[in-house]
């Protein structure tokens, strides 16, 4: 016998709606909302109901997460994701002790009414529904809500936090943004912020060990010191101007600090840059210094680096942009968010795009946490000139600039013997005289898409394979043999030429 939908009985008026209440003579109360607060709470619902739908259409999720339900309580019937999320945000408005306001309780009610009638309160009303809060129909529905929209589980020692659980057990992709949607839900109700979702999920009371890192995020070397991330950054190829840049930026905080402890006002200054400059020119390389300069002197508490762009930050629905954002800063707090290509996030070529939302989103979490997030924007020279001039508010957030030069043949075929250092090969003096032809080549023909270290490393590998295809026909291969990358072993200039021309016309058009 299949399962049916729809377990709770929704009710036949929407809660919020106004008809049987505007007739009735209520006194004046004074507001405890504003029309922009609903609509604030209408983009939030509406990509819940987005995320909801995605889960919804997972059939073997929803058969799994169901299978944790008391069979009592569904009694047969097939609970959707937008009943578990209503009956877990229910659990997270009781968990607060305190007395409960009209305001909070006009957030769980504007939930319910989304998630279980797809209703949204009417922002042009907000007289009504200021009024609405203080009558004894609407509290004795809202507690008639609470009680009928539980979700028990089977298991007692089962979380009672249903889906995150099982998002979390299925290392599904959209847990991150379920654990925000909760803690948005938290803070629109009773204006209280968790400092991630690592602490959130602890207040869940959730066993996230299983889940895996996020790949994006550049955690801190063991026993890390400034003295060993200056020696990285100096080690580093080419650079001159950034590596300047950067220690009149490490002299100038320093002295802030000396400042600051002597009791001395300072100026402020902003952690938050943008990096200028060609692909493959070290700008990840140098954010993921700069994290970790910034937490040795004390400017950020953590130091990891977590590298995202536009596919990272904006979704293709309303309202899911900023929950990708809000995860992304999430996994940023204490250390440095680094959004390359971001003037992406400006460029609309394909209709309705949500990289303004993206933006807007980014700068109010930056105010929000400006005393310990630093973000840094990449890319190409004209297009970021171009999007920082596109907003005031990244104007007035982003007015430290770095700007990385394209790498000079010399440069290039350094950054090409550090490879071959690496990876236990030397280079023969035939091999190294037409490498230093091939980079004249390449840097004669350059423009602004021209990859720099990422040529490099692609020609490095189509040696290394090379390399293979002629000694595997020896009889007898040597240590030396094995090492050795040789004349014969470097494709011919031209054709590097060709190869690379084709990639940086395919990046232009």
């Amino acid at each position: 016998m299949s399962k049916k939908n729809n377990p709770i009985s929704i009710i036949e008026e929407s809660f919020l709606s106004l008809k049987k209440y505007l007739e009735t003579n209520i006194n004046p109360n004074e507001a405890v909302f504003t029309a922009s607060f609903i609509n604030d709470l209408q983009r939030e619902t509406t990509s819940i109901l987005e995320i909801c739908t995605l889960l919804n259409q997972d059939a073997d999720f929803i058969q799994k997460i169901n299978e944790t339900v008391d069979p009592v309580i569904s009694k047969g019937l097939l609970f959707k994701a937008e009943h578990f999320f209503l009956s877990d945000i229910i659990e997270l408005y009781e968990r607060e002790t305190e007395k409960k306001n009209e305001k909070q309780e006009f957030v769980l009610a504007y939930y319910y009414d989304v998630l279980r009638n797809k209703h949204f309160a009417d922002q042009n009303s907000i007289n009504e529904l200021n009024q609405l809060i203080f009558t004894e129909d609407f509290k004795n529905l809202l507690l008639k809500i609470k009680k009928e929209n539980k979700i028990i589980a089977a298991d007692a020692k089962q979380n009672q936090y249903l889906l995150p659980q099982l998002l979390a057990q299925k290392k599904h992709s959209k847990l991150e943004e379920v654990l925000v949607k909760y803690q948005n839900f938290i803070q629109f109700a009773f204006d209280k912020k968790f400092e991630n979702n690592t602490v959130f999920s602890n207040y869940l009371g959730l066993n996230l060990k299983s889940t895996p890192e996020n790949k994006d995020i550049d955690s801190l070397p063991e026993e890390d010191t400034l003295e060993k991330v200056l020696k990285e950054l100096n080690e580093l190829v080419g650079l001159a101007e950034v590596k300047k840049d950067v220690s009149e930026l490490i002299n100038l905080l320093e002295i802030q600090k000396k400042r600051s402890e002597q009791g001395l006002k300072n100026v402020e200054i902003t952690l938050h840059t943008v990096f200028l400059g060609p692909p493959g020119t070290g700008k990840t390389s140098v954010a993921r210094l700069l994290s970790r300069i910034f937490k040795h002197l004390g400017f950020l508490s953590k130091g990891q680096m977590y590298e995202t762009d536009r596919e990272g930050l904006v979704a293709g629905y309303v309202g899911q942009t900023a929950a990708k954002v809000d995860a992304a800063v999430q996994a940023s707090l204490g250390g440095v968010l680094f959004v390359d290509e971001a003037y992406a996030l400006t460029q609309n070529a394909f209709g309705n795009d949500y990289g303004a939302e993206a933006v807007n989103t980014l700068l109010k979490r930056m105010e929000d946490h400006r005393d310990d997030l630093a973000v840094v924007v990449a890319g190409y020279t004209e297009p970021m000139k171009f999007f920082i001039e596109s907003n005031p508010g990244l104007r007035s957030r982003f007015n430290r600039y770095f700007r990385f030069d394209h790498f000079s043949p010399e440069e290039l075929l350094q950054i090409f013997e550090a490879f071959c250092t690496k990876s236990d090969f030397i280079l023969a003096k035939d091999a190294k005289e037409k490498l230093t032809d091939t980079f004249e080549l390449l840097y004669e023909s350059k423009n602004e898409s021209f990859g720099n270290a990422r040529v490099v490393r692609n020609l490095f590998e189509k040696c290394v394979q090379n390399q293979a295809n002629r000694i595997v026909k020896l009889k007898k291969i040597t240590n030396k043999a094995l090492k050795t990358l040789t004349e014969e072993d470097i494709p011919e200039p031209k054709e590097t030429e060709k190869r690379v021309n084709i990639e940086m016309s395919s990046k232009e058009s």
